[in-house]
């Protein structure tokens, strides 16, 4: 059975962002993820960390401005050194709490037609942040998110990241498997997970329609749980759900009861 990381972002949404840490250790996480830590002092996240005993897996480096629609900086020109500096920025938080890994989102590209430009940017930009984070030993991460939940999302295919991650030539560039997000773009989620084996770096999971906790959905969650240990990953599975019932993790203690 894989390692599953609660998603602080999405789960406990009654709590305080900064009480989850105890609500997930509660529940039986013995990992966290969430989306951008960047309104919280690092001393006090790693602190919330460090006391409830978790490890903290995963995060997304600074994506713009959030609220004016950026969605990632990476792919876009006109915007290199403010990627730049946000990734001293993401990296200076992940030294203080000790994350190995980096979600860079890559930009909104509605309306642009110099193609080349943002992949020669995107690929450029990823490799700077990937020898950046190199010598902290973190792993840069990119991730296809499917055009229905975010129109115009440059990476939005899981060929065109497997093509990127070859072009940018650096071993601690990796592809963050969404399972939600694979399913809404292409499906074959078996299939797809055994062709990129060799790149992928995380997992996330939710069920679909509805982005759910596993079981609501179509999604056939145990069968892919048995996929991932038959093709060897030993690495964290995120849970970046919204719950629908109760606390959406009925499926976590069945799966932690079968497997204990």
């Amino acid at each position: 059975m894989p390692r599953f990381a609660a998603n602080l972002s999405m789960l406990f949404p009654e709590s305080a962002f900064l009480d989850r840490f105890a609500r997930a250790a509660e529940a039986g996480f013995s990992a966290v993820e969430f989306l951008f830590p960047y309104d919280h002092d690092p001393a006090l996240l790693a602190s919330r960390r460090a006391g409830n005993g978790l490890e903290l897996v995963l995060f997304n480096a600074p994506p713009g401005d959030w609220q004016a629609g950026d969605r990632g900086l990476a792919c876009l020109p006109e915007r290199i050194p403010e990627f730049r500096d946000s990734i001293e920025v993401a990296l200076d938080y992940a030294s203080a709490l000790g994350c190995p890994r980096l979600h860079v989102m890559a930009g909104i590209t509605t309306g642009r037609r110099d193609k080349d430009a943002l992949r020669q940017t995107y690929v450029d930009n990823l490799r700077h942040a990937a020898d950046r984070a190199a010598s902290a030993g973190i792993t840069v991460l990119i991730e296809p998110l499917n055009p229905f939940d975010m129109p115009g999302y440059y990476l939005n295919e899981v060929a065109t990241a497997r093509e990127v991650i070859a072009a940018v030539g650096r071993p601690n560039l990796k592809l963050q498997a969404d399972i939600y997000h694979l399913q809404r773009i292409q499906g074959e989620l078996a299939n797809t997970l055994e062709r990129n084996r060799d790149i992928i770096g995380h997992v996330q999971i939710a069920d679909t329609p509805g982005r759910h906790e596993p079981g609501t959905g179509e999604i056939n969650y145990p069968f892919l749980f048995a996929t991932l240990d038959r093709l060897g990953y030993d690495g964290w599975v995120g849970c970046e759900y919204r719950p629908a019932i109760g606390d959406g993790l009925d499926w976590f203690r069945c799966a932690n009861a079968r497997d204990g």
